[in-house]
């Protein structure tokens, strides 16, 4: 089972990641201006933090594409993950933040290179993979993939698509995996 995790201090208060009580913090900033870069591969970042001694590293990724139906709702960035937690034994957790509250017991939809499906349970503004157990079959298809297409519905009912390019995931999720051990 996911947990909702927030991170206080090393990435944003809404980045949903670790359990815990959600910071206060003066101003909103992104999970890459909290963390530590540890790379830039293609369009993946690999970063890695600290938050409360416990560390964290994740692959992240913003959209190439970002459509609102209907078009042109504000929203809060959008970002895709594959963290890495060693303390609490996770490794390669597939996650997005939509930027939105997701509408409650509808279920976001990851594709990647309009094959592979993947259902993702949502709440509030994050999105996780609902079967863990095809966890590290989406990473492997995250890997060998060109496209990630994050569909899902906000609680006014306005449907979003997501795209992301895989270009340089593998190599994010090399240097995480080395550093996260």
């Amino acid at each position: 089972m996911h947990k909702i995790l927030l991170l206080c201090g090393a990435l944003s208060a809404s980045l949903v990641l670790f359990t815990g009580a959600a910071c206060a913090a003066p101003a909103k900033k992104s999970p890459e201006e909290q963390a530590v870069l540890l790379g830039q591969f293609g369009d993946w970042g690999a970063y890695k933090a600290t938050p409360n001694g416990k560390t964290v590293c994740f692959a992240l990724s913003k959209p190439i594409s970002a459509v609102t139906d209907p078009p042109g709702r504000n929203r809060d960035p959008s970002y895709a993950f594959v963290s890495t937690r060693p303390a609490e034994k996770v490794k390669n957790e597939v996650s997005v933040i939509v930027g939105y509250p997701q509408k409650a017991g509808v279920d976001a939809t990851a594709t990647i290179d309009g094959t592979a499906k993947y259902a993702m349970y949502t709440q509030d503004d994050g999105a996780w993979v609902k079967n863990a157990a095809e966890e590290a079959q989406m990473v492997e298809a995250l890997r060998k993939g060109s496209r990630l297409v994050v569909t899902s519905e906000s609680t006014r009912g306005t449907k979003t698509t997501d795209t992301y390019s895989l270009k340089g995931i593998s190599d994010a999720l090399d240097k995480v995996a080395a550093e996260c051990k």
